[in-house]
């Protein structure tokens, strides 16, 4: 069967490879669940992997299939499987256990080893290919009434988690009721905060570099969120109009705005980091003032990295949620469709000349 996957370790190396079809017997004890393939979000990972920045092929391949948002429906399912039916709509979480006693608890998520396994990133073939087979402990279900989404499962799990982390730890607070919170950046996993954000009765700051009019504000907005250009203010002139953040989720992939923004966090706030900046961007950062307010002022600072699979449900929660809100808003994060893994080019393509471009993804067959 046809993959897209990329050589690690070599530039611009996407390609077509061919896979042997998975069988529900590769899982052992009958949880295996065979899925075909119906779309696959792609994003700056897969781009950053084909620059060969990150990402390892899995033990006995010279290739790694990227791809690690998927949305498939269920064929087959191991005797043992309780959880999904064949024809459920599905998807998948990403990272795969290692030896630490997070991975053993089910927290592959955060574990603590230096290794990590993660589909279509790191040393575990990805979902952009016809069909995958996984344990059903992996596998999580999409009600119907949301396939129209599909693919945003994934981002929205990892919007969701950042939200959950921030809440987890401001526990050491006792009492903590944030009122406003910013979101730096309004890609998929900016937007996405937003929503769980809004939900929650949070007044929400949306900041993103494009002048309104614009799709990231119209879906902003929508929430009821209010959207900011960067281009227009700076963040300390925002922070002196509209009040210092309780809670910042940073999602812009920018280490500068990332350093910039602490320096705006109010007393005894959370900041959420959820970037990952690929590459060797150095930039000067007043430290001492960082230093300072961050020990008087009791501020918190998380990093925040895929998801398991309690913030899948979480998020598809909120997805369900937000439909119901703000009918037809959140549909419109899916802006970039690419017809089948033939097209690989075009996909890659897009990711690299079309930044702008909310949600690129793959049909890869229907259903």
């Amino acid at each position: 069967m046809k993959a897209i996957a990329v050589r690690p370790g070599t530039p611009n190396s996407v390609h077509l490879a061919e896979l042997e079809k998975p069988a529900v017997t590769d899982i052992p004890d009958g949880r295996g669940v065979l899925t075909r393939v119906l779309k696959v979000g792609v994003d700056a990972t897969d781009r950053e992997i084909n620059d060969a920045l990150y990402g390892n092929a899995p033990p006995g391949y010279d290739f790694l299939v990227i791809g690690h948002e998927c949305f498939g429906i269920v064929e087959e399912i191991g005797p043992s499987v309780r959880r999904v039916k064949v024809g459920d709509y599905v998807t998948c979480t990403v990272r795969r256990p290692g030896g630490s006693i997070y991975d053993r608890i089910g927290r592959s998520d955060i574990t603590s080893e230096e290794q990590y396994y993660e589909r279509g990133i790191n040393l575990r073939h990805g979902y952009l290919t016809e069909y995958f087979v996984d344990d059903e402990e992996f596998v999580v279900r999409i009600p119907v009434g949301l396939k129209h989404l599909h693919v945003l499962a994934e981002p929205m799990s990892c919007a969701a988690k950042a939200v959950d982390q921030a809440i987890l730890a401001q526990k050491r607070l006792q009492v903590w009721e944030p009122k406003r919170a910013w979101v730096t950046g309004a890609g998929q996993i900016g937007l996405l905060s937003t929503l769980i954000l809004r939900l929650r009765g949070i007044e929400v700051l949306t900041l993103a570099r494009g002048r309104k009019p614009n799709l990231k504000a119209e879906i902003a907005e929508g929430f009821g969120s209010t959207y900011i250009s960067t281009q227009d203010y700076s963040l300390k002139e925002l922070a002196a109009t509209h009040g210092k953040p309780d809670l910042i989720i940073e999602a812009t992939g920018s280490s500068e705005l990332a350093f910039e923004a602490m320096q705006i966090l109010g007393h005894n706030g959370c900041m959420v980091w959820t970037s990952i900046t690929g590459g060797t961007r150095k930039t000067e950062v007043p430290s001492d003032s960082i230093n300072l307010n961050w020990v008087l002022g009791n501020k918190l600072l998380v990093g925040s990295v895929n998801a398991n699979f309690r913030h899948f449900e979480s998020g598809i929660a909120d997805l369900a949620l937000g439909e119901v809100t703000w009918p037809g808003v959140i549909q419109k994060i899916l802006t970039t469709p690419v017809q089948g893994l033939d097209n690989y080019k075009e996909m890659m393509r897009l990711l690299v000349e079309h930044k702008d471009a909310l949600k690129v993804y793959v049909n890869v067959a229907e259903g």
